[in-house]
């Protein structure tokens, strides 16, 4: 009897620790908060609005590869994104997965793959979401709107204390070619007959700036979206601001920070963030470009190892130059200077290798020696074939690659956030300034950015089937075939060109290796590491 009690007790305690455990994940689980919020804090800066925000309503939108992006109304009343089909037409379904949160207004999206049967027909129409547990499908509306395109749309703002900036996909579609702030205005309501209008100012790639609207101060929430002058039409746009409310820094300005988009590279980041750490970077700011590996998990371990990271999800796909117009306008007030490189990009200067230990003064010593109305520091780079390796070398990029090509290309930039123009216009890694500073190139034979960017097959074929390029949309299409983004010979098939391993192989190369070998290797009873490696 008393062994019967017992066993029932802790029956009772099992099932009690499972159902706290429940309400635990269901309120802090990764499905929710993976996705953290940006470092700076929204204050408000005037009284509270007089009236609640309006209502905002979902919305869907055709991704590439036949993904639909569900964005979910602030209001919705989901708590478990585990259990959710999206119903297409002729009740035709797939499952929805979450994949994140946009931050302002806070809004939880949810991704399904349009079926194929669906693909057939024109025009393709919104999803309705049900739980599994639904045993027949709600009526769909009648007629269904019809779904977003992801390549025509206005998808992000900011409000400056002058004027507001506003990220539009599918104006200015070629490089080099955009059109004239004239053909367009700024819209600011969700009532377009009544809305607030002002004058575009700028319109270059997909960043426009317009004058800041003179708003009633009933809501600070205000929907923004561009108009063409000629034919009155408005684009579609899931972009809100707050007239009121403005990015309040709570650190002191640092000196230096790195801004980089990345998706999926969770793997090599804590090599590159300690890398740039220790020879001068202050702050480190990343645009997650919609990853789905354990991005966050390695993010939320630097910044308890002391690293200063934050994160803004970024899902729109082929907006690198939009990216990092954000981060240059957005960040201005809490950074001096910003390193634009990649995560497979590393900066060294040969001088350094005289140097038993790192130390945070060798990239500032550029700053400081630049000179005045010095705006841009420019960095030219080697590029790095896959050196023989067949998988992603267990040490690190820095010493698994060694074998570049013999010619410089491109180059990345150091930037100073004030000298940038107003237009933010950026093309590779580097910013049109503002009248009055000048860029300064360095001498690669003094210091150069080793780019990894040919790796093993399988790291660099999954960059083929997604790359942030603006204008490589798709790599399986004869667009631009001779642009620097394209792999010379590769084509437009993701398929391990023969002798891939040995491809792109002119210089050895050893400085970065030896040098990055004395400052971080390590030897422990288990064997020889370097310090970014996690056992």
């Amino acid at each position: 009897m008393i062994v019967r009690k017992l066993r029932s007790i802790y029956i009772y305690v099992i099932a009690l620790i499972l159902f706290l455990a429940s309400i635990y994940y269901n309120l802090s689980g990764d499905y929710i908060f993976r996705r953290p919020l940006p470092e700076h804090t929204l204050l408000a800066t005037s009284s509270p609005p007089l009236l609640p925000p309006p209502p905002i309503s979902p919305v869907s939108i055709l991704f590439p590869e036949w993904q639909v992006l569900v964005v979910l109304s602030p209001e919705n009343n989901y708590t478990h994104f585990n259990d959710i089909f999206c119903i297409f037409q002729n009740n035709e379904k797939s499952p929805a997965h979450f994949s994140g949160s946009l931050p302002f207004p806070n809004r939880n999206l949810l991704t399904c793959e349009l079926p194929a049967r669906v693909r057939r027909r024109l025009p393709f129409t919104e999803p309705t979401l049900v739980n599994s547990s639904v045993i027949r499908y709600p009526a769909r509306q009648t007629p269904a709107p019809d779904l977003l395109r992801w390549d025509f749309i206005v998808y992000d703002v900011l409000f400056t204390t002058n004027d507001v900036v506003v990220f539009v996909k599918g104006v200015n579609k070629r490089q080099g070619v955009n059109r004239t702030p004239q053909e367009f205005n700024c819209v600011f309501n969700d009532d377009v007959a009544n809305a607030t209008r002002t004058s575009v100012t700028s319109s270059l790639q997909e960043v426009f700036r317009c004058q800041r609207p003179d708003l009633p101060a009933v809501s600070t929430l205000v929907r923004v979206s561009l108009q063409f002058t000629a034919g009155k039409n408005v684009m579609p746009s899931i972009a809100y601001g707050d007239t009121v409310r403005n990015l309040t820094v709570t650190k002191p300005k640092s000196l230096l920070c790195a801004c980089t988009m990345v998706y999926n590279v969770a793997k090599f980041l804590r090599e590159w963030v300690t890398y740039h750490s220790e020879i001068g970077v202050d702050k480190f700011i990343f645009y997650d470009n919609g990853s789905d590996d354990d991005l966050y998990d390695v993010v939320k371990k630097l910044v308890r190892d002391g690293y200063d990271i934050s994160m803004n999800f970024w899902l729109w796909p082929k907006t690198q130059e939009a990216g990092f117009s954000h981060c240059a306008i957005s960040n201005k007030d809490m950074c001096s200077w910003m390193l634009f490189t990649d995560v497979d990009e590393f900066v060294f200067a040969r001088a350094w290798s005289n140097s038993t230990v790192p130390s945070k003064s060798m990239l500032r010593s550029f700053l400081q020696n630049a000179g005045t109305k010095v705006g841009q520091i420019m960095i030219g780079c080697h590029e790095f074939g896959p050196s023989n390796q067949k998988e992603n070398p267990a040490l690190g990029v820095m010493q698994g690659y060694n074998c570049r090509k013999k010619s410089e290309n491109r180059h990345k930039s150091i930037v100073l956030l004030d000298a940038i123009s107003d237009s933010l216009l950026n093309v590779i890694h580097h910013f049109d300034l503002k009248v009055g500073y000048k860029s300064r190139k360095l001498n690669v034979q003094n210091v150069v950015i080793n780019h990894y960017k040919f790796q093993a097959w399988p790291e660099f074929k999954a960059k083929f089937r997604r790359r942030v390029s603006a204008y490589v949309v798709d790599w399986t299409q004869a667009l631009n075939p001779k642009s620097n983004d394209r792999a010379p010979g590769l084509g437009y098939a993701a398929v391990e060109p023969k002798g891939w391993p040995q491809k792109f192989c002119e210089v050895h190369d050893n400085e970065l290796k030896d040098m990055v070998e004395k400052w971080f290797g390590v030897t422990t009873l288990t064997g020889y590491r370097m310090i970014w490696e996690r056992r």
